[in-house]
Order: C-alpha cells, then sequence, then structure tokens
C-alpha cells in the first residue's frame, strides 16, 4: 500500500511546540487533503487501508500520535489540550490550510475536540465509529457485555492476560500483543471468528505496543467533558460538516452517537450494515463512496 513517510522512515519529523517529535505519512494523490487521528487512545496508525480506499479522492495525512508507536513523548503530557495541539503541529509540518479531518473510535472523539476548538482550520469532519458526547457510563456496560459475549470461549483468556498486567507489558510483548489480539477480534464481523482473528492479527503485525498511560489520562481527559451542556453546547455551534459513519454491527451500541448527530448542525449519517468497528474492512465499497462523496462536497464548498 506504500505511502511517503516522515519521521520514523528517515524523514523529517512533525515536531510539536514542545519539541516531541511525531511519526508521520502522506498516501494518495487526490484533492482534498485528509488528516486521519487514529484509534486508541494509545495506540498506533491502522489506518493505511483507509488512506488506499481514498487515494484517488484524497491526500490523506497518517501519524502516530505522541508516545505512540513510531513517535516520541512516552512520558507525555498526555492531555486533549496536548493531543489537539500536536494534531494542529501536523496540519501545520504539511502545510495544510483547513484539510478535513477523519477520526476513527478515539480519534473521532480527538478530530471533534480539534474542529470544536479551531473550526476556521477545519472544512470538514468524517466521524468514524466514535462514541458521542453522552457520559461513558451510559454506553461502556453494554459494550462490556457485547465484547464478553463476542468473545465467548475465549473471555477468560483475556481476563487472565489483563489480571497479569499483560496489556500493558508486564508479561513482555507476545502477551500483549496476544491481548490486543483478542480484543480487537471482537471488532470484527463475525465478531472472534476465523476471519476477524486474521484481520486482528494484521492490525498487530508489526506489534508497536501499547502506551497504557496515554490511555488512561486521555480516558479520564474524555469522560471528565463528556455528558455536559457546555459539551452539547459547543457542537450545536460547530459551522463545519460532518459526517458520521457506523458499522451497524460495532459492539459499541450505536445509539451513543445519536445525541452527537442530534447538535450538529450540518451532519449526515451513514450506517453500514454487515460492518463492525472498522467498517472499512467488512463494507470497503460503501464505506470508500460514502466518504469520498462527502470530501467531493468538501470541495465543491470551498471551490
Amino acid at each position: 500500500m506504500g505511502g511517503e513517510g516522515t519521521g520514523g522512515t528517515g524523514g523529517p519529523a512533525v515536531v510539536t511546540g514542545d519539541g516531541v517529535r511525531l511519526w508521520a505519512a502522506r498516501q494518495g494523490d487526490g484533492a482534498v487533503p485528509v488528516v486521519c487521528c487514529h484509534g486508541g487512545p494509545g495506540l498506533w496508525d491502522t489506518l493505511e487501508d483507509v488512506a488506499e480506499l481514498l487515494a484517488g479522492t484524497a491526500t490523506s495525512y497518517r501519524w502516530d500520535q505522541r508516545g505512540c508507536g513510531r513517535s516520541e513523548g512516552r512520558g507525555g503530557p498526555f492531555t486533549m489540550a496536548r493531543a489537539i495541539a500536536d494534531l494542529d503541529a501536523v496540519r501545520a509540518h504539511f502545510g495544510l490550510e483547513r484539510p478535513v479531518l477523519l477520526g476513527h473510535s478515539w480519534g473521532a472523539s480527538l478530530a471533534l475536540r480539534y474542529a470544536l476548538a479551531h473550526p476556521e482550520r477545519v472544512s470538514g469532519l468524517v466521524y468514524v465509529s466514535g462514541t458521542g458526547i453522552d457520559a461513558q457510563r451510559t454506553w461502556q456496560p453494554a459494550y462490556r457485555r457485547n465484547l464478553d459475549a463476542a468473545l465467548g470461549a475465549r473471555l477468560p483468556r483475556l481476563r487472565e492476560l489483563g489480571e497479569r498486567g499483560s496489556l500493558g507489558g508486564g508479561r513482555g510483548a507476545a502477551e500483549a500483543r496476544e491481548a490486543c489480539v483478542l480484543q480487537w477480534s471482537a471488532d470484527f464481523v463475525p465478531p472472534a471468528g476465523p476471519r476477524a482473528v486474521a484481520a486482528a492479527e494484521r492490525m498487530a503485525t508489526p506489534f508497536r505496543g501499547v502506551n497504557t498511560e496515554a490511555n488512561a489520562a486521555l480516558v479520564a481527559a474524555e469522560r471528565e467533558e463528556s455528558g455536559t451542556a457546555g459539551l452539547r453546547g459547543k457542537c450545536a455551534g460547530l459551522a463545519v460538516p460532518v459526517l458520521v459513519v457506523d458499522g451497524e454491527a460495532d459492539i459499541r451500541p450505536r445509539s451513543a452517537v445519536d445525541s452527537l448527530v442530534t447538535a450538529l448542525p450540518q451532519v449526515d449519517r451513514v450506517v453500514l450494515g454487515g460492518a463492525g468497528h472498522l467498517p472499512w474492512s467488512e463494507a470497503p465499497e460503501a464505506f470508500g463512496e460514502a466518504v469520498a462523496g462527502f470530501l467531493g462536497g468538501v470541495r465543491e464548498r470551498r471551490t
């Protein structure tokens, strides 16, 4: 699939305001610039397939967030303000005046908050498999039940690995990778089946480790703001077009996104049947058509 890399592949890195070097890569040759924000938090970029799907429509800019994957900054600071500033450093590094942001899962939350902070620097937002703006307690219990059901007989092994601290690398990279593959296999359709396990294995190859400090800090920062009238009010005032893309079979309940869709003044929503948390995996054509159509509309408005 390729792509031109910077930082981690030998070119000049994106340098943040406090001097941390972030890995980034440019992919595709389309007319619309799209900055991709990967999920986690605490993981690395897994959106190469998305950039490949959009290569004829978009030039995509992928990056590893602070302390993740190929980027520096293992010790943070891990705050929402710092994550927004890092995303702005990526935008500025590539000379992008008003790119579209495409965020997946946690990356959707980051992209939304960047757009709320800097709407004048964004021409559109693609919000993929996010979890909305309600309090996390409104959807997390259902997600955990769905995860447990999806894993079935594999659940005890995931719990064992969690108790041993494997996700954070406490028992070494091999067990950390095993824990990630087990959990991620529930994000595909059908969940935890052979195809899902193979897809999760591919995501974990190469395995770049999980920054559990970043995960805990940024989840807590998101929890503090979620469900507040202030966040809903900011979303209601966002003068940026938004496309929300969901996989119908995502084990995170899609109803979590309803209040966000209701709050946004310029929003379209596409729900892809037979697709999970990574909807481009099971429904690549429908996903590509929906996002490319949105990008085409953004381009027309800009010209």
